[in-house]
């Protein structure tokens, strides 16, 4: 009687540890966020690219929610970063430029109208990461690549909620310094974060792999890996082969005989006249494109772990970039027509980026979604779909359920950036779009459905409208204490040429 009486006293002891224990996040979903860099919407063949191949992005297309009016949060990468890791807007987290910004390393510049704010130069601790929820529910977290989110050791991720950081450091390029040994994309990699592979192994390769590796060893838990690629960013760095295959390609289209560049562009003009850019309009560059190939190839390769291990419909899966492709400068790249602008300009080639979710528990694929989203949506939704409430306010909303963020979106970018964009703000709400530039003072009111290329500006043909949304973008702007740019002092006063 007795020995019944432990068993039952033993068997009661158990159940109600069980009991106890935390919602059991073995059921919950695993959660892959890869974010690109500098990757543009035009970038993917899904969108339309005839240049760059991208099968594996695409395939991960037709089972994901496919937002086609997706953005990021900013023109430039840092912010961007900051808004998906927290859910804030970057005025709302002090970091609105990349880290450091051109204004900490030049400080005023003649030729322009306004002082350049200088960002906080860190995602400050004080801010809860994505991973720190996940963190707290009993995920597993991993971060793999490009950070950019701090320049001290006790800024980067393994100080931000991720129990391992592989190549997450201060810096937002791979390291180029052959002199001393460093190849950049090519290993040896100089840095903290990554040890060297053997000579010659390729970076998005590397981050890949490490990716696969993490999965396979942490396939029996919840786990949050965000796949940070360096890719596309420069320095042009390619696998020789993938560079001859699209050298062949440019060659079998004609694009070598095309008129690829544009060497004064109007923009150009005034402040920025004596500045060497040149902007690119058509798709050709061996390099980007064997680039894109490495980093759609390593995409397909965490697809396929997921499957194979049996893990891919419980898997979400989130794919974006941070800003929009770089046209303008660096080796301009690449192109983002029908799209205007790139990477730090507020026009819509400088932020509507690739934005994809495939959701976990076989939930259907392949939906076209017209919604405009944005990274700041990125931390609520995941979190909604693993079933975690967080009751901290965040400036996104899950995306995947009724909307009941009012169609609207904001950006500030108080910054002369090095792509030759100016310093402003802006608001999409519906279809149209209104940008409020600071070195013109010009108001733009552009009716997206209808004019993707941001061409017609309707400011003086819809009035109410412009003012009606202007003053939303000037109410937002001080409500979110948005940090505005002050006379330069030194300012030459050189007139623009407005197109």
């Amino acid at each position: 009687m007795k020995n019944v009486i432990v068993v039952l006293v033993m068997y009661a002891i158990l159940v109600s540890c069980k009991s106890n224990t935390p919602k059991d996040s073995v059921n919950r979903p695993n959660v892959v966020l890869i974010v690109a860099d500098d990757l543009g919407w035009m970038d993917v063949s899904y969108n339309g690219s005839s240049f760059y191949e991208t099968p594996n992005i695409d395939a991960l297309a037709k089972e994901s929610v496919t937002f086609i009016n997706g953005y990021a949060s900013s023109p430039v990468c840092s912010p961007s970063r900051a808004s998906i890791q927290t859910g804030m807007y970057p005025t709302n987290v002090d970091v609105t430029n990349w880290i450091p910004g051109r204004a900490a390393n030049k400080g005023a510049e003649k030729e322009n109208r306004w002082l350049s704010n200088v960002t906080e130069d860190k995602l400050h601790l004080k801010y809860t990461t994505i991973a720190e929820v996940l963190k707290s529910k009993d995920y597993t977290t991993c971060f793999i690549g490009k950070w950019h989110l701090g320049e001290t050791e006790d800024l980067w991720p393994e100080n931000q909620g991720y129990d391992i950081n592989i190549g997450g450091t201060g810096k937002g390029h791979p390291n180029l310094d052959r002199e001393n040994g460093v190849h950049g994309y090519f290993s040896p990699y100089g840095n903290p974060r990554l040890s060297d592979g053997k000579e010659g192994e390729y970076l998005t390769d590397r981050l890949g792999d490490e990716t696969v590796a993490f999965m396979e060893k942490n396939k029996d838990k919840s786990f949050f890996v965000n796949l940070s690629f360096y890719q596309v960013h420069t320095p042009l760095q390619a696998k020789s082969e993938y560079v001859s295959q699209y050298q062949k390609k440019r060659k079998s289209l004609g694009r070598d005989t095309l008129n690829e560049l544009d060497f004064n562009p109007k923009w150009k003009a005034g402040n920025y006249v004596n500045r060497t850019f040149k902007e690119r309009f058509v798709q050709a560059h061996p390099t980007y494109a064997a680039m894109v190939k490495s980093m759609d190839e390593n995409v397909g390769k965490v697809v396929a772990k997921l499957k194979s291990l049996g893990l891919y419909d419980n898997t979400i899966i989130v794919f974006t970039s941070d800003n929009g492709g770089l046209s303008t400068v660096n080796g301009s790249p690449t192109s983002n027509v029908p799209l205007r602008g790139g990477k730090g300009w507020l026009y819509e080639g400088g932020i509507r980026v690739p934005f994809l979710i495939k959701r976990a528990k076989k939930i259907k694929g392949g939906v076209i979604n017209n919604a405009i989203v944005s990274s700041i949506d990125i931390f609520p939704t995941i979190l909604s779909e693993v079933g975690i409430e967080y009751p901290n306010k965040v400036d996104g909303v899950n995306v995947l359920k009724n909307n009941n963020r009012e169609e609207v979106l904001y950006w500030h970018y108080p910054h002369y950036g090095n792509q030759g964009g100016n310093p402003g703000s802006a608001i999409r709400k519906g279809k149209y779009k209104l940008i409020h530039d600071f070195e013109t003072g010009e108001k733009l009111l552009f009716d997206l459905e209808n004019d993707l290329s941001e061409k017609h500006n309707l400011y003086q043909e819809l009035p109410i409208l412009a003012a009606s949304l202007y003053s939303q973008l000037d109410e937002w702007r001080i409500r979110n204490n948005a940090k505005m740019m002050k006379p330069n002092p030194i300012w030459n006063k050189a007139e623009r040429i407005v197109e």
